[in-house]
């Protein structure tokens, strides 16, 4: 009786007796332990180190704090920091270019400092760009997935350090998809490339600083780096847990959401057989093209019963790109469990799907494109294992002993 009166005195007075949840039927974490970013941190307890040194910025849209203050701004602003410098990643520091084309130099028109392009000529600091610098901040927002080239940018600027004796300091940020999951296949020697340094997972399931110190000690570049860690962050939480805005990190990452779709389909993309709803509203949401049924699609795909996700039927047409002004049939993936969703075997299953129900319309027709879906993939045993009809869990079977070998490595550089 009396819990009955205190609910209906809190209903009456417009409160809720129910802690509130988020869209994902999850408790939302308590706001006194609201999640703070690396950059808040730093300016709030580290400014020590960089006191009296001049410092170079490697950042881009995403770089924000809570209230989306960018952090070039925040440390040009700030008397403690003497900023000289700015780097830009793929798609510039005001994310305006579009993937794949390069970066120029030049003078940012708000700070009226000098933006050396990281994405253009060179991908590695020279000793000219840091020659009025003596430690380089870091603050990039990842996606959680390999082949997003910003972790690597991360890699050649600390080489660049090592190389030149400059100190460098990551300012954590959260992995907007977990950091819990770990899947896929690690890259393989022969297919390394700027999307694919390094022998990780296509779903690494960890934090950018994390990944920095996985860098510089298990493959040796040896840079003076200090990781300013995220408060308050738990792996388990996913972006709309830890109740921050998302900034879209690329002009085809306009959503937190947007890099678990593009886990499962970022790579089909590169096959140029397939629109994935790039060139339309739903980036990496959609699966389609001209000749594709979308009921039958959608309904072979939804019989394989796959965690975490349900497809749609759908229509449309996108505006650039492949299929540009004309009418596809595909598919809509939409995530129902963020927990149990496995974006890279589903992609996989996306692909065989494709090619049992549409032969004519092989996705391997293209040779020319190989060579990039393979970089993206890590090595050429996808391709090869879905030409040759192999079933998808002896294609994930073939890389689980070097997955559970990452996942040990991997244990001794989190954080969190």
């Amino acid at each position: 009786m009396k819990n009955s009166l205190i609910f209906l005195i809190l209903l009456l007075f417009g409160c809720s007796a129910i802690p509130p949840q988020n869209f994902e039927g999850k408790t939302v974490f308590n706001q006194e332990k609201r999640v703070m970013l690396g950059v808040e941190n730093f300016l709030q307890n580290h400014l020590s180190l960089v006191r009296g040194k001049r410092v170079g910025l490697v950042t881009h849209p995403g770089g924000v704090n809570r209230q989306l203050k960018s952090t070039a701004d925040l440390l040009f602003e700030n008397p403690r920091v003497h900023l000289t410098a700015l780097y830009a990643p793929e798609h510039g520091i005001r994310g305006t270019i579009d993937a794949g084309k390069k970066v120029k130099t030049q003078i940012d028109p708000k700070t009226r400092l000098p933006i050396y392009s990281l994405y253009g000529k060179t991908r590695k600091p020279t000793a000219q760009m840091l020659r009025g610098v003596d430690v380089l901040l870091i603050d990039l927002q990842d996606v959680g997935i390999r082949s997003y080239t910003f972790i690597y940018t991360m890699a050649k600027v600390m080489e660049a350090a090592a190389e030149y004796h400059k100190e460098v300091i990551v300012l954590d940020r959260p992995n907007p998809i977990g950091g819990v999951a770990v899947e896929g296949n690690l890259v393989q020697p022969g297919y390394f490339s700027f999307v694919g340094m390094y022998p990780i997972p296509y779903r690494h399931g960890m934090t950018i600083g994390e990944l920095a110190k996985l860098f510089n000690h298990q493959y040796q570049i040896h840079s003076k780096l200090t990781v300013i860690p995220l408060v308050n962050w738990q792996r388990k939480m996913s972006w709309a847990d830890t109740q921050l805005p998302w900034v879209p990190t690329s002009p085809h990452v306009p959503h937190w959401i947007t890099p678990l779709l593009m886990g499962a389909t970022g790579s089909i993309g590169e096959l140029g057989v397939l629109s994935t709803g790039v060139g339309y509203t739903l980036p990496f949401e959609m699966i389609g093209a001209t000749w594709i049924n979308g009921e039958r699609f959608a309904k072979v795909l939804n019989r394989l019963n796959l965690p975490g996700v349900i497809f749609r039927p759908a229509y449309f047409k996108p505006f650039y790109g492949i299929y540009k002004g004309k009418v596809c049939q595909g598919v809509q993936i939409h995530v129902t469990n963020v927990n149990t969703f496995k974006p890279f075997i589903t992609g996989i299953h996306l692909m065989k799907t494709s090619m049992r129900l549409y032969p004519r319309h092989h996705l391997f027709r293209k040779s020319s494109r190989f060579n990039m879906f393979n970089k993206v993939m890590g090595s050429n045993h996808i391709l090869v294992s879905l030409q040759r009809g192999y079933p998808v869990s002896q294609i994930e079977a073939a890389w689980q002993n070097q997955l559970n070998y990452f996942k040990k490595v991997r244990r001794k550089y989190l954080i969190y």
